[in-house]
């Protein structure tokens, strides 16, 4: 079955918010939106409601309708994605477009990175994940979720800051203006921070890493650690991928630009300016999909 008219839509999918990009057949660009949170281990109902509005969005931007949907073929990259169970239950819930592929955000990155060639990606937002493909071949480092893994990120920062700010008050480490800062937000209370944590999330602890950085760049010494710890994670798992053979390296995430001046040469001089962006490989996601149900 031929559909005409088709409309592209990428979906890139993270741990803060979720974009879109939409495009017709010939590449033209009709229109961009956001919306919230979009990992899927965590909420997959939330996911939806993060696509749908972001989804509207574009489509409000590009003046078309939710009658539109039925011709829109979509491609996500998602974070948390790569959890089997979690992409499940999160693709068994109705959607009202002609078709759909999900791939973990790091696939779709570098789909739009590389386009389809042999490298490496590297996100730095919220959370963390690296991801080679070298001759066909996936490879998968890092990425396993905040409580164990994300090594570097956004979330692991605002974490490690909280736990050093505490150590400052018990008389652990020196105290720092950061330090300051940080239980200042908590009304220098402990039992404050301690009830906050037990209901924060990724984004929660994340909103702490621009904070960071800032005292980072006026030398405070609690900063300084934590953003050379940082760095020193995020180099772990880029010098794995290009172990693993990949030619290059793309950075992608809100964090990559402020954490790459802290990275060390072997891994600078791998960098390279990727051809495109998450949303690119999404929709090169969505136009696969396309093609393959219009073969016959």
């Amino acid at each position: 079955m031929t559909t005409q008219n088709p409309l592209f839509l990428g979906i890139d999918g993270g741990g803060t918010k979720c974009r879109a990009r939409l495009r017709d057949a010939s590449g033209r660009l009709l229109g961009e939106g956001s919306g919230g949170p979009a990992n899927v281990r965590l909420d997959p109902a939330l996911v939806w409601r993060s696509v749908l509005a972001a989804t509207r969005a574009a489509a409000g931007e590009a003046g078309l309708t939710e009658a539109d949907w039925a011709r829109t073929y979509v491609g996500m990259g998602a974070a948390g994605a790569g959890q089997a169970t979690s992409l499940q239950q999160f693709m068994t819930l109705p959607h009202p477009f002609a078709a759909m592929a999900v791939e973990t955000d790091a696939h779709t990155a570098w789909l739009g990175a590389f386009g389809g060639k042999d490298g490496a990606i590297l996100i730095i937002g919220t959370g963390s994940c690296g991801y080679a493909s070298v001759a066909g071949a996936r490879h998968y480092v890092g990425g396993w979720g905040h409580e164990i893994s994300d090594e570097g990120s956004g979330a692991a920062i605002g974490r490690d800051v909280l736990r050093r700010a505490i150590w400052t008050r018990d008389g652990r480490l020196p105290g720092s203006t950061l330090a300051t800062t940080i239980l200042a937000e908590f009304g220098n209370s402990p039992e404050a921070l301690i009830d906050w944590v037990g209901s924060a999330r990724p984004g929660d602890f994340a909103r702490f890493a621009p904070v960071v950085l800032q005292h980072a760049e006026a030398r405070d010494p609690l900063a300084l650690d934590v953003i050379e710890r940082a760095a020193a994670d995020v180099s772990q798992i880029a010098l794995r991928l290009l172990d693993l053979g990949a030619p290059a390296l793309c950075l992608f995430g809100g964090l990559a630009e402020p954490l790459r001046p802290w990275l060390p040469p072997p891994v600078q001089h791998a960098i390279t300016p990727p051809l495109g962006d998450a949303l690119d490989g999404a929709i090169l996601l969505a136009r696969g999909l396309f093609m393959e149900g219009n073969d016959a």
